[in-house]
């Protein structure tokens, strides 16, 4: 008798428990189809379904590449991103993290579109970013071009005799100290140093005339560091088309062949720390914008805004 009750038992605790479980998964299901045609509705990411355009964010002085690179390089991995647009807002920076975002959005462009969209400033180095793409596009009123190199160098020794203190430098070569700022630069160092910027500079000469398919000697007549509006870019095949960020969007849409209006991925925004201030990235990003001399820099020196 009791061994019916209990196999009674036991029954009716199965068939609960697979009501329970019925129940749960029924929930589930709802929630996560919820989930996801909500996710699709407002065009997030990750859940989103169809074809995305992926946006990178330039902005400021451009210092250093790597967490740039790695937004380029994940976009680039992802199927479901079929176009990029880079938004500079930037007087450029460093030759050399400027060669290697660019070099970095080229790899890319093997598979996926390419846009630029250019701010308030996209020059020099923003410039030689933005000749990777396959479309750039810019405000009227954007300041752009400022394609040159440009290397700076102080000059101390006068002062510190007026304060009473001499510097000494013991080097392994002629040349190890050049530029230094405890001594005038001699005729010989200099020529040195402009070679240098020289080469530099015919690099991104070439890099311009190769992606904007103009003639050297077009570029080189306006590589002499002189900026321009978005208009006036526009005019000189520097620029496509004139237009804003959307307008970037709806055209990298377009050279995708997306159909409908794309969903959009935002780079996250990540907040900054006490502990990286002290003790990470940040104060690494500190110490290279202190660091000035001794770079060579694709760098237009002032920015223009409006108010």
């Amino acid at each position: 008798m009791q061994s019916n009750c209990f196999k009674k038992a036991k029954i009716m605790v199965k068939k609960h428990l697979k009501l329970v479980l019925s129940i749960a998964g029924l929930f589930f299901i709802f929630f996560f189809g919820l989930l996801l045609l909500f996710t699709a509705l407002i065009g997030g990411d990750g859940l989103s379904f169809g074809d995305k355009v992926a946006v990178v964010e330039i902005e400021g002085v451009i210092t250093e590449s790597n967490s740039i690179n790695k937004q380029i390089k994940e976009y680039g991995e992802r199927k479901d991103v079929k176009a990029v647009v880079v938004r500079i807002d930037s007087p450029g920076g460093g030759v050399g993290p400027s060669q290697e975002i660019y070099r970095e959005l080229k790899k890319i462009s093997v598979e996926k579109r390419v846009v630029a969209s250019m701010g308030s400033v996209a020059a020099s180095g923003g410039y030689y970013v933005a000749a990777a793409a396959d479309k750039i596009i810019a405000n009227p009123g954007t300041i752009t071009g400022s394609i040159g190199v440009i290397m700076e160098f102080a000059n101390v020794e006068d002062l510190l005799k007026k304060i009473g203190l001499k510097g000494y430098v013991i080097k392994s070569g002629e040349y190890k100290d050049i530029g230094s700022p405890l001594r005038n630069m001699k005729e010989d160092e200099k020529r040195l140093i402009q070679g240098v910027i020289d080469d530099v500079h015919e690099q991104f000469i070439n890099i311009v005339a190769e992606n904007r398919k103009l003639d050297i000697g077009t570029v080189k007549k306006l590589a002499d560091g002189r900026i321009f509006s978005g208009s006036q870019a526009r005019d000189m095949k520097l620029v496509d088309e004139l237009g804003n960020f959307q307008d970037a969007i709806d055209a990298a849409a377009s050279l995708a062949n997306i159909k409908g209006k794309p969903f959009v991925i935002y780079p996250e925004k990540r907040g900054v720390s006490l502990w990286d201030i002290v003790f990470g990235d940040a104060a690494g990003q500190v110490l290279k914008k202190l660091k000035a001399n001794y770079d060579l820099m694709y760098l237009f020196p002032y920015s223009i805004h409006s108010k």
